[in-house]
């Protein structure tokens, strides 16, 4: 029997709040309130906010297996490795560069750097599906994303920092 799919737009749990509250999805809040300059979403929640990083299944399976990433896409797909680039910056005091390399078939590379390391390294494949199960799930990955860079920078401090 297939369980029911939850409105992600509320906050419902205080799982979701504590998700809300962690370093990464609170950067990723911020890029995506400055990017709204006219205030078109200042009535929307963070979770309205987050929806376009949610897809459940069903809206995962409703995308075809192989596709051209829209402009929206990838701009969800920067914001959130941007977000993650401004987390690293706050919790080590290091400059951190963004550069994605994409095709239009939605296949490429994704990095973020710090002076002259390499702090996220991520191969991209079918970003036109670009997207988490949960927010559960969107958090981890840029927690796990964030905690591994910030290991890696306090591991190799002189190579991270700029003008080494």
């Amino acid at each position: 029997m297939a369980e029911a799919v939850t409105d992600n737009t509320h906050a419902d749990t205080e799982g979701d709040a504590s998700l809300l509250a962690t370093p990464f999805v609170q950067q990723l809040i911020r890029q995506l309130r400055a990017q709204d300059t006219h205030g078109t979403w200042e009535g929307k929640s963070d979770l309205q906010l987050l929806k376009p990083y949610i897809l459940t299944p069903e809206e995962r399976r409703a995308i075809p297996i192989m596709g051209d990433p829209d402009p929206e896409t990838l701009w969800h797909l920067e914001l959130f490795y941007n977000a993650i680039a401004v987390a690293i910056e706050r919790e080590t005091g290091q400059m951190v560069s963004p550069m994605m390399k994409m095709s239009h078939e939605g296949f490429g590379r994704m990095v973020l750097i710090a002076g002259r390391l390499v702090v996220v390294n991520k191969q991209l494949r079918d970003v036109h599906r670009f997207g988490f199960p949960s927010l559960a799930k969107l958090a981890e990955a840029g927690g796990k994303f964030l905690g591994e860079a910030v290991e890696m920078i306090r591991t190799y401090p002189a190579v991270a920092q700029y003008g080494a």
